[in-house]
């Protein structure tokens, strides 16, 4: 069951113009948006790599059993399909791989970060009927199911393993030393799911300068989104300025100088430096 009917889809074209156009619909495809990030990584997936992935969401759903559930039924019936019939969990090695954040490839290796494998839940659960969201843990991202006063948490990574109470608090004290508050069990934004999931891929590619091309494209689809850090346009510039591009990459600089003027005009004067630096070296 989709959102969006077939008619409705844009056209196969630019990927990034279809993320930006879908970033802003009233209703973000949360699935879509994933996939056009993998087409970003991966120029070859096409329109045809789209759609397997989303048959392959809907064919997962359709393994479902049929009829209404409460929020424990309804995690507990999606770790037997999902972490259980088809293995779907994380490792430690994921954190390693490019991959483990690209859904196309969470589906085919059945493997990600605990936030990917978050969209594969919703994404299937949406699909059968089920009231399902994100829930954005300090340091973990897991899935809630129901209204908050019957609320079910379920732990993709862990093949869906439900939580308890005692379970979430004891992953926000170990990722924080904090205690668990309501505040942390809300809804996640969908749009705020895909700047954290283009943050995972910003800091794999900051430990691998090899790969400032991810870094880069990372940081432009952020830019895309309504909402986003302003210093991306910063880390946007430098990025630049590193893979070559002086001209574009000062340019950059300078329009972020013009936004941290009024309220840090020394920040200001030190990144038109860097920018006027940069075009230096095309001479």
């Amino acid at each position: 069951m989709h959102d969006h009917p077939e008619h409705d889809r844009p056209e196969p074209g630019d990927p990034r113009k279809r993320f930006a156009e879908e970033a802003r619909e009233e209703r973000p495809d949360l699935a879509m948006l994933c996939l056009l990030i993998g087409a970003e990584a991966e120029p070859g997936l096409g329109q045809a790599g789209l759609d397997a992935a989303e048959i392959e969401l809907d064919r997962l759903a359709g393994l479902l059993p049929y009829g209404p559930k409460d929020p424990r039924s309804w995690a507990a019936a999606l770790a037997a399909l999902l972490g259980g019939r088809y293995d779907f969990h994380g490792t430690s090695a994921d954190y390693r791989r490019l991959e483990s954040s690209l859904l196309h490839q969470v589906l085919r290796r059945r493997r990600g970060l605990p936030i990917l494998l978050s969209v594969v839940w919703m994404e299937v659960a949406r699909r059968a009927g089920a009231h399902v969201y994100g829930v954005a843990l300090p340091g973990h991202f897991v899935v809630g199911f129901g209204d908050p006063d019957e609320q079910a948490l379920a732990d993709p990574f862990t093949g869906g393993r439900l939580l308890t109470g005692e379970d979430a608090e004891l992953l926000v004290a170990g990722a924080t030393g904090e205690r668990l508050r309501p505040s942390m069990l809300v809804p996640a934004d969908p749009l705020d799911m895909v700047l954290r999931i283009l943050n995972n891929i910003r800091a794999w590619a900051a430990v691998r300068p090899e790969r400032s091309d991810v870094a880069l494209w990372a940081v432009e689809l952020s830019l895309l989104l309504p909402s986003h850090p302003a210093r991306l346009r910063y880390e946007r510039g430098q990025l630049l300025v590193q893979r070559g591009d002086f001209l574009a990459g000062a340019a950059e600089l300078d329009a972020y100088a013009e936004v941290v003027d009024a309220v840090e005009p020394a920040a200001a004067s030190t990144l038109r430096e860097r920018a006027r630096a940069a075009r230096a070296r095309l001479n």
